[in-house]
């Protein structure tokens, strides 16, 4: 008699097998590079993961003339776990091509299934081996005031309690929230360097937690867009959530929506897991989005420097002494700024002829820009930190003044809302930033003046970095730059309105 599946609202086990044929199986292994994946099949091996990652074995029999089943294969099955190691290590030892491996892996001892636990394993070392993979964005956990509270009435009434987070019942907490329909995988794993718990999250359409989920929708049964990754930084009040970077492939039923309601349905999940009876949570944007885990952990973790960026960094500093803390009482000494007459008649005398300016003056003036730079950034915004964004968004919207502009000259060519038309709209999808930004623009309405839509983007490895750069090249003034150009603000997306940034909604600006 067939078994008999049942639906049910639990998540899927983690033991729980794919065909080790499935083209799924093999796109996720073949990711790894080769030293990767000998190692993390070494951690397949491990006595610890045996529940979910057994390997295939067959015990050696007695020659008393019965034939063995697997003679045949080209790989033959191991007799024990201790002999699989020895083979494994003997691999990593030698060279060879990747293909090889991912050949044993699936045709040979674990030809019996590769179960979700090591599918989990295998997405999250590769993105410990690619952390620009993901994109992730910044999200507040706030708890919610009661129906007869103002909302929001000041800053400091504003409660500052951090959930109480357990695992174990955090899981639990976010099952109940998951529709049944809809069954889910959870990974829970800690970052080697970083301060970060992170949960890898895999949903399937399926009522059934059993071999039919399998069965059906074999092509978008492991689309890249139902897995989503939620990082939980220690002692923080934010958790970090990754963003689809990638399309479904080409060929494949579009099924992005359906994918997008989910991972929108387990978001909203995600607060209800950390309330409690008379104590909610939800979750608010903090209009700050990045590749970069570490520059998330520095802005929005649980150290001293979420408030301190740029040149506010020296008071996130546990230093108590130093000449360079502004919280010093007593001044330092201040050099003698007059030069020694001798000194300059020598610096006037090599001056080559035609030259207006002496090459001292030029070295003193990359020398200030340099400190004026200092004195901007601190010590953040540096090439090799490691913390840097690749994007940052700006919208002015500042009131443009037509008297200064035109003066008394008659306007011959009329704006579009004089004409009383609509501005002609752009063709094409709109990019999320800028749905943000005009969300923004249209919440709050000014009858101030005209203000035009301009709108600025940098991009590169390290922003900030780079700005900092042309400030120590003559390019920038230093000392006339905003604030939110040194990163100080910690924010990827923001207005800029009447000379101070303001984030989006719940950024806490």
């Amino acid at each position: 008699m067939p078994p008999v599946s049942i639906p049910t609202t639990s998540a899927l086990s983690s033991a729980h097998r794919i065909p080790s044929s499935h083209p799924a199986v093999i796109k996720i292994l073949s990711r790894l590079s080769r030293p990767s994946l000998l190692s993390l099949v070494l951690d397949w091996l491990d006595e610890r993961n045996q529940e979910n990652t057994a390997p295939y074995l067959v015990e050696r029999r007695s020659e008393d003339g019965e034939e063995d089943e697997d003679a045949g294969d080209l790989y033959q099955p191991a007799s024990s776990l201790d002999a699989l190691r020895e083979t494994y290590a003997d691999l990593q030892s030698r060279k060879g091509s990747k293909r090889d491996v991912v050949d044993r892996l699936i045709e040979g001892d674990w030809r019996h299934g590769i179960s979700l636990y090591q599918l989990a394993m295998a997405d999250m070392q590769y993105l410990y081996d690619h952390p620009s993979s993901q994109k992730w964005s910044a999200l507040k956990i706030v708890r919610l005031t009661s129906e007869g509270q103002e909302e929001e009435e000041s800053p400091a009434a504003e409660p500052r309690t951090i959930p109480r987070f357990h695992p174990a019942t955090f899981l639990r907490n976010l099952q109940k929230e998951i529709l049944p329909d809809v069954k889910a995988h959870y990974n829970l794993d800690r970052h080697a360097t970083l301060p970060l718990l992170l949960l890898r999250i895999f949903l399937i359409e399926s009522p059934y937690n059993t071999s039919l989920v399998t069965a059906f929708n074999q092509q978008t049964l492991f689309d890249s867009s139902k897995t989503f990754y939620v990082a939980f930084p220690d002692d923080s009040p934010y958790v970090y959530v990754s963003l689809q970077t990638s399309p479904p492939p080409a060929g494949q039923p579009s099924s992005r929506s359906d994918n997008r309601s989910l991972r929108n349905i387990t978001l909203g999940a995600i607060p209800k897991a950390f309330s409690r009876p008379r104590e909610r949570y939800t979750l608010k944007p903090t209009s700050f989005s990045t590749k970069n885990l570490q520059a998330l952990v520095e802005r929005r973790g649980g150290g001293r420097t979420n408030a301190a960026g740029g040149g506010w960094g020296i008071y996130a500093e546990k230093k108590k002494g130093g000449a360079d803390n502004p919280l010093k009482i007593q001044l330092p000494t201040p050099q003698t700024s007059s030069p020694d007459p001798e000194d300059t008649k020598e610096t006037e005398d090599h001056i080559p002829r035609g030259m207006k300016r002496s090459m001292h003056e030029d070295e003193r003036s990359v020398k200030r820009r340099k400190l004026v730079a200092q004195g901007r950034f601190g010590k953040s915004a540096k090439g090799d930190d490691g913390k840097g964004i690749e994007r940052l968004d700006i919208r002015f919207d500042e009131v443009f003044s037509v008297s200064s502009a035109a003066g008394d000259v008659e306007n011959d060519y009329p704006l579009a809302d004089e004409l009383g038309t609509e501005p002609t709209k752009q063709k094409g999808k709109r990019s999320t930033i800028n749905l943000e930004l005009d969300k923004s623009k249209s919440d709050e309405i000014d009858e101030e003046g005209f203000r035009p839509d301009v709108r600025v983007t940098f991009h590169g490895q390290h922003v900030f970095a780079g700005i900092r750069e042309l400030i120590e090249a003559g390019v920038i003034d230093g000392e006339k730059m905003p604030g939110w150009m040194t990163g100080e603000e910690g924010v990827s997306v923001g207005i800029v309105r009447d000379g101070r940034i303001q984030g989006n909604k719940g950024s806490g600006l």
